[in-house]
C-alpha cells in the first residue's frame, strides 16, 4: 500500500505521515528532507540556492546528510523551497522518491507533489493543511523550543512566502490531487489529526 501525504509547511503532514507509517508498518520518507539536503549543501558550499547549476550539482549529496540536525533549520527550509523550483533538481530527485514509493509492500511519503507527481497511483492520498496563522504559530513554538530568537511576524511572513513560491512554481506545484482527501488540522491536536488521517485511509482501503 502506498500512502501519499501532501500539504504546505507546518501543516502537520510529516507528523501524520510518520504516524501512518507506524500504524501500518510501512517505511516512511519525508521527501522534503531531500530538498533541504540540497539546499543546505549549497549554502555550506557558499553558493546561492537560486543558482540552478549549483543546486543541481548539490543533488549528489551523501545519504548521511539526511540525518543532519541542520536540515530542520529555517535556513534549510527556505533554501529547500528555492531549490525545489529548479526543474533539473526535481528531475534528479524524482526517481529516488519513486523507487522508495514502489518498494515491495509499499510506503508512506510526505511532501508537496507526492499524490500528483511522485506516486499518482497511491492507494490513499491525503492533503493536509491548516490556516497560515496556525501553521506560523506551530513553527514559531517549535523554533522557540530549540532556542532560536525569532518573531512570530517573521515566521508568518516566511510561511506565506513559501506558500506562494511552492504553489506558484511551474514544475510540480503544491496542490491537492483530485482524488486526495482534505484534512484541515487547524483545530485538531496531534492525536485527533492522526485518528482522522487513519480513518480517511481506511475509507479509501474499503472503497
Amino acid at each position: 500500500m502506498i500512502i501519499a501525504v501532501d500539504g504546505p509547511a507546518a501543516s502537520g503532514k510529516g507528523t501524520i505521515a510518520n504516524a501512518l507509517a507506524m500504524h501500518y508498518g510501512l517505511p516512511h520518507l519525508d521527501t522534503g528532507l531531500l530538498y533541504r539536503a540540497v539546499g543546505i549543501a549549497v549554502l555550506r558550499a557558499g553558493g546561492d540556492p537560486a543558482d540552478e547549476s549549483e543546486a543541481f550539482h548539490a543533488c549528489g549529496f551523501d545519504n548521511a546528510l539526511l540525518t543532519d540536525p541542520g536540515l530542520r533549520s529555517e535556513a534549510a527550509g527556505r533554501a529547500a523551497s528555492i531549490v525545489s523550483a529548479h526543474p533539473s533538481v526535481r528531475a534528479a530527485l524524482l526517481e529516488r522518491q519513486r523507487d522508495f514509493a514502489r518498494q515491495e509492500g509499499g510506503a508512506v511519503l510526505d511532501g508537496r507533489d507526492i499524490g500528483t507527481v511522485i506516486a499518482p497511483e497511491a492507494d490513499a492520498k491525503l492533503f493536509v493543511t491548516a490556516s497560515p496563522d496556525v501553521r506560523a504559530q506551530r513553527r514559531f513554538d517549535e523554533l522557540q523550543r530549540t532556542g532560536l530568537a525569532v518573531t512570530y511576524e517573521h515566521v508568518l511572513g516566511d510561511i506565506r512566502t513559501r506558500d506562494e513560491r511552492d504553489s506558484g512554481r511551474g514544475i510540480a506545484p503544491l496542490k491537492q490531487a483530485e482524488d486526495a482527501a482534505l484534512l484541515d488540522t487547524s483545530a485538531l491536536d496531534v492525536e485527533a489529526a492522526v485518528a482522522t488521517a487513519i480513518g480517511l485511509v481506511e475509507q479509501r482501503r474499503k472503497a
